[in-house]
């Protein structure tokens, strides 16, 4: 699975690697994730939300929620090939940010959530903030967190089930360098940030 999912990344061109990045949490890394160019195609979104379905078919999941936008597609995907696998309806939900910057459940979907068992999912990770918003935000609406799971972990040493505070795991793990920005070493070797992907 792990193979799988990276040599799909790499097919597509949607793993960068061997350059200067910044990423959504600010820290700045050696390789990137274009997920816009996974998103693009649907039939590779599919494929992942199928290894997902499949990791977690046995888990009773009721719903699947993500964090807005990278993650509704793999939500929406996951919950299909649950419900071709289980035979029982499985929704799916996002959140969006507030005006904080913190993940949170709109458009009525704290209610759907409500008591229901809950597969929290990701595209990537670095620091786990999103997803662990995630967590928060559904156990807030009185959903139960069956598992945390994203299709790349970046950083296994801080993502973990410990940090999560929940079952946590991944399709795939690339260990990707990372620093601060005022730590960046490739900052610090002149190599300039990209413009034309991430946040830099």
């Amino acid at each position: 699975m792990k193979n799988e999912v990276i040599k799909l990344l790499r097919d597509i061109g949607a793993l960068v690697e061997n350059g200067h990045f910044v990423g959504t949490s600010g820290r700045h890394m050696v390789s990137y994730i274009n997920k816009n160019q996974l998103t693009a195609h649907p039939r590779h979104v599919s494929k992942v939300g199928k290894l997902f379905a499949e990791k977690f078919r046995h888990k009773n999941i009721e719903i699947v929620v993500a964090p807005a936008v990278g993650g509704i597609p793999f939500s929406q995907w996951t919950a299909s090939h649950l419900y071709k696998m289980t035979k029982k309806e499985v929704f799916s939900a996002y959140t969006e940010k507030t005006n904080s910057g913190k993940q949170t459940l709109k458009r009525g979907y704290d209610q759907l959530v409500c008591g229901k068992r809950v597969l929290v999912i990701e595209d990537t990770t670095t620091t786990g903030g999103s997803v662990k918003e995630v967590i928060a935000s559904v156990k807030k609406a009185g959903g139960k967190v069956v598992a945390a799971v994203v299709m790349l972990n970046r950083d296994p040493k801080l993502v973990n089930s410990k940090s999560m505070g929940v079952p946590f795991s991944a399709l795939a793990t690339l260990a990707i360098p990372s620093w601060p920005a005022r730590q960046c070493q490739l900052c610090k070797n002149k190599i300039p940030i990209s413009t034309e992907l991430g946040h830099g």
